[in-house]
């Protein structure tokens, strides 16, 4: 059977472009106005920029939303601005893109790994508690592929401990927890508009938050430094030009449109592939059911065990499953702490203790995930058909059939 397999030239269980982004018109006509306008820069040409940022908080139900370059700066601002200081610990998932870690030794803080959830792929709050010190100044959970995190649990450890929570929804654009969209929990939440994400306008970041203090500081370090009331030529944070443009304002303010739909599909198709795969031996949807009210799916993740598919690595199922025509990725190949950047701690950054050694950091479940288990689906896909979720699953039968 395994010359039925598209992989070895049999026929494609699914022949389907799911294009990304998704635009019309509309968009072309928006981005037009503002480049025949020749008002294209931020904040002396115009309020496309004001307006959209107005238009998110309000969306995410928060008092203040700020635009910035992208998602891996709106983490950077949002962690100086919340007064963290050289040496001072941050824990964060290894579970994630770099980016998340990475801004913590920008602000010449000390990343503390913190092992993840085997059910949902997201910081275990239990681990949490065990990794604070007296140094913990910060938690940034990360809702990892738009499945929104413990924020209960990880909130009531952050109150217990006075630290600091910065929602790291760079996935999570849309996505609810009981009823609050994500990055309207902690003090403040981080979203990016790279090209791949859930809204996009191929690069770009927002901060929200419901703290007066805290927007005014990221505003002021988004901005040169410059403050409410000041001159122009006047500096008063160590900040510098990370502002969005016009451009990019409108183009998200045109996306945006489409959201909300966007997102209730892909919930929809995402609970309905898992009621799907649960019933094949050897795959696992993530959980659900801990607190998400609305999973906005950027990326569709099942585990994978390779003993019900006699021993297939899981890089090679990953190439069956493509070559199939289901637009799938093994996800990351190593934790974070893996990463060359903490393997030979090439951080340019004075304040982390010779003590901190990468080398001896072991996240089994992370490990796990990375190694054996986690294959995703991309996020454009689960805006399909239900026939196209049939497809999907078919597809994984056909796989495991045929080895």
């Amino acid at each position: 059977m395994k010359q039925n397999l598209a992989i070895n030239g049999g026929p494609k269980t699914i022949d389907k472009n799911f294009a990304w982004p998704i635009y019309d018109e509309t968009d072309v006509d928006a981005v037009a106005e503002i480049i025949r306008s020749g008002k294209w820069g931020n904040p002396d040409c115009g309020d496309a920029v004001e307006a959209f940022e107005k238009e998110f908080a309000s969306f995410c139900g928060t008092k203040y939303a700020l635009t910035c370059v992208n998602g891996s700066v709106a983490l950077r601002l949002a962690l100086i601005a919340c007064g963290v200081k050289p040496g001072d610990e941050v824990i964060v998932t290894p579970y994630t893109f770099i980016a998340t870690a990475s801004i913590v030794l920008e602000a010449n803080c000390v990343p503390v790994f913190v092992d993840i959830d085997p059910d949902t792929y997201n910081l275990n709050s239990v681990e949490i508690e065990k990794a604070i010190t007296n140094r913990t100044k910060a938690i940034i959970p990360v809702h990892f592929a738009g499945q929104a995190c413990d924020m209960d649990a990880i909130m009531a450890i952050a109150r217990k401990h006075h630290l600091r929570v910065i929602e790291d929804a760079c996935h999570g654009h849309g996505a609810e927890y009981k009823g609050k969209k994500l990055g309207s929990i902690g003090d403040a939440g981080c979203f990016s508009f790279q090209s791949s994400k859930n809204l996009t306008s191929g690069e770009g970041g927002m901060i929200t938050t419901n703290d007066e203090q805290l927007y005014d500081m990221m505003n002021s370090l988004r901005n040169m430094g410059r403050v409410k009331g000041g001159q122009w030529y006047e500096h008063h944070n160590p900040g510098c030009n990370y502002r969005l443009t016009q451009i990019q304002a409108v183009l998200l303010s045109n996306q945006f449109k489409r959201l909300k739909e966007q997102t209730a599909r892909r919930h929809k198709n995402g609970t309905y592939l898992n009621s799907l795969l649960e019933k094949i031996d050897g795959i696992k949807p993530l959980a659900r059911g801990l607190g998400e009210t609305l999973h906005c799916y950027h990326i569709y993740i099942f585990k994978y065990d390779k003993s019900k598919f006699n021993n297939l690595s899981k890089v090679e199922f990953t190439k069956m499953l493509a070559a199939e025509g289901v637009p799938c990725f093994m996800g990351y190949p190593q934790p974070l702490y893996k990463q060359p950047l903490f393997q030979k701690k090439n951080f340019m950054c004075y304040a982390i203790p010779p003590e901190v050694d990468y080398a001896k950091v072991c996240c089994p479940e992370t490990e796990k995930a990375c190694y054996e288990e986690a294959v995703w689906i991309f996020q454009n896909t689960l805006l399909g058909t239900k026939e196209d979720m049939n497809k999907f699953a078919e597809a994984i039968i056909k796989i495991q059939k045929a080895v």
